[in-house]
């Protein structure tokens, strides 16, 4: 229990709410799990989109500068990547750029990071002096904004709670009498129950899991977009229709891991859970922000013409190089694997509407 003893200052049998407790697990510095390794690729926890193929950042690239041609070619253009992970989709997009000379020079980059670790990791992947790490959007003062997090948000950290005999209850983690961690569960507070009535997504669900964090996050974004104009692009693994269990979820070499065994490995799995897209849509649009129809993966690769893409590219290759752009496609958009199960949501401030991707 040395472990949670760094982690947290309690006694035994305090309640420590599930997003607090995640919160400290992956993030705290230097004993957090992004604070101690890279988690991307073969070698690490997960793989990525970006890390998957290139295409998927070109075509991220390509989608920034539809964007840019839609709201008339503003001389001034933000990026934001959220959450950029080990740099991959950004030293793509430094490189498509060099395509669009007249885009090239209005863009400027910022990459949003929160763990030191990665920044630095980040930094010795992309070497532009045009992008800049931040650490809060107050240096955003002009131009329209456009924020982009592929697997940012399911990584923020979720409240639970359940309702017994009409009453809401949080679930948290305590450490009992024994020295072992277990769930329990306490009355929820009156901010949370009078926050949580106000969304239709949570009507008649027994469990509830609330991105109150998440939303934290949005409410500084959603107010530049508002401010300046632009928008917010998310792509994430999770759902449309409310499921009424608990989605959080670990992940280790790769492979899930049970909650069971994620206890005995704190510190050293990523943590993450669905995200409820139905309800990202009803934020936003309770933030005055328009809406696209959700989309699959699958759908907005496929419209933004990345097997086109792929065609013209494997003209230049070898067969070693045929097969690995086609197991890396087929991951992509195969639907039992991340095409379907990956979603697509653009929340935007723009007289234009028709933006490409989308229905």
């Amino acid at each position: 229990m040395k472990y949670f003893s760094k982690l947290f200052k309690f006694k035994t049998n305090t309640l420590i709410p599930v997003d607090e407790f995640v919160e400290k697990v992956l993030y705290k510095p230097k004993i957090g799990y992004y604070s101690k390794k890279n988690p991307f690729g073969q070698r690490g926890d997960f793989i990525t989109a970006p890390t998957i193929s290139n295409l998927f950042s070109e075509i991220i690239g390509i989608w920034l500068v539809s964007t840019w041609e839609k709201i008339g070619k503003p001389k001034k253009f933000n990026f934001i990547e959220l959450g950029p992970g080990d740099g991959s989709l950004t030293k793509v997009l430094l490189n498509t750029f060099k395509n669009f000379p007249e885009f090239e020079l209005s863009i400027r980059i910022y990459l949003y990071e929160k763990s030191e670790l990665l920044r630095n990791i980040q930094k010795k992947k992309v070497t532009s002096s045009k992008v800049k790490w931040i650490k809060n959007f107050n240096q955003i003062k002009n131009g329209p904004t456009i924020f982009f997090g592929n697997e940012f948000f399911d990584a923020i950290p979720i409240k639970q709670f359940k309702y017994k005999k009409k009453k809401l209850f949080e679930k948290c983690f305590i450490i009992n009498n024994e020295n072992k961690l277990q769930e329990n569960y306490k009355e929820a507070s009156y901010k949370d129950v009078l926050k949580i009535k106000t969304y239709k997504n949570f009507k008649n669900l027994q469990f509830i899991e609330y991105p109150k964090l998440g939303f934290k996050e949005l409410n500084k974004i959603s107010k530049i977009i508002s401010k300046l104009s632009g928008g917010i692009l998310l792509i994430d693994y999770g759902y449309i229709k409310s499921i009424n269990k608990s989605t959080i979820q670990a992940v280790m070499e790769n492979k899930k891991m049970p909650i069971k065994r994620l206890l005995k490995n704190l510190g050293k799995a990523d943590i993450t859970s669905l995200v409820n897209f139905n309800l990202l849509k009803e934020y936003f649009e309770e933030n005055n922000l328009k809406v696209k129809e959700i989309v699959s993966q699958k759908f907005f690769l496929e419209r933004m013409g990345i097997i086109e893409r792929a065609n013209i590219l494997k003209n230049k290759m070898n067969n070693t190089e045929l097969d690995y752009m086609h197991s890396t496609l087929k991951r992509l958009l195969h639907k039992e694997l991340m095409g379907e199960l990956f979603k697509v949501i653009f929340a935007y401030n723009s007289k234009e509407n028709n933006f490409l991707g989308f229905k």
